[in-house]
């Protein structure tokens, strides 16, 4: 009797298994028309924009729209903060979607020797982290350049400041015509920076950066001052102590606490 129904199970079995293939195969028919329908947020005209525009934050207004409809170009809700303040270089009605074409070139010179005065020269310098300030060095900011070298004669290691008060030029690509705010935060990092010196400067760069190592201290925009005698620091006037009480004394007098936020 049980072998009579065998066929019937195995029928029964056959017909459940050819129903699920049947509602997978719909199921991910589904989900491929549905792929690029999913929605996304962007951001577009809230008003009609004029050209030359300096965007405010009630100019613009969140939109959902299809995916498939979502390019590289177009700016989502999350880069809604980089576009306040910018201006826009096209006519925008209201409605239309924002792009990253429609700002002021991010990106900068064409040509860097557009921007390199008369009798100066360009030159690019190797930098990391630790050698650039933490990478908080910008375009038309003004560095000092030091370098550590070791001495032939001795074989210790010396520091000295080589050049003061260079204005920087470029870091990485970005230049003074950059509009940092339209970069990610990926493309800021660099690891070069350019200079303005004259070229006996660039001479002397060149050398020390073949021969040993170089460091970037940032200055303040208003500090154009020059440090008259420029000593070389040694391992030994380190240890000996005397070096930095001085200058622990010219410091307590010439700096003044940060104000924290919020204090």
């Amino acid at each position: 009797m049980l072998k009579g129904k065998v066929p019937l199970v195995i029928g029964i079995v056959l017909g459940l298994f050819a129903g699920l293939l049947s509602m997978f195969a719909l199921k991910a028919k589904e989900r491929e028309i549905k792929r690029g329908w999913n929605l996304r947020e962007i951001i577009v005209a809230a008003q009609d924009i004029t050209e030359g525009t300096t965007l405010e934050v009630d100019m613009l207004a969140k939109r959902s729209v299809p995916e498939l409809f979502v390019t590289k170009s177009t700016i989502r809700e999350k880069d809604l903060d980089r576009i306040i303040g910018q201006t826009v270089v096209v006519n925008l009605k209201e409605g239309d979607p924002l792009m990253w074409f429609h700002f002021q070139e991010s990106h900068g010179f064409e040509k860097l020797s557009s921007i390199v005065q008369k009798r100066g020269r360009a030159i690019t310098v190797r930098v990391n982290q630790e050698s650039a300030v933490g990478n908080w060095i910008r375009p038309n900011d003004h560095v000092d350049i030091l370098g550590a070298f070791r001495d032939p004669s001795s074989n210790n290691t010396i520091v000295s400041t080589l050049l003061q008060n260079i204005l920087v030029l470029a870091t990485g690509r970005i230049t003074p015509a950059s509009n940092i705010n339209l970069i990610p935060e990926n493309e800021r990092n660099y690891g070069n920076v350019t200079l303005l010196v004259l070229p006996e400067e660039a001479e002397i760069i060149l050398l020390a950066q073949e021969m040993g190592t170089l460091y970037l201290t940032l200055r303040n925009p208003d500090d154009l001052s020059q440090q008259a005698e420029r000593k070389r620091i040694t391992l030994e006037m380190v240890i000996q102590g005397d070096l930095t009480k001085e200058l622990s004394k010219i410091r307590s007098g010439t700096f003044i606490e940060v104000v924290k936020s919020g204090r």
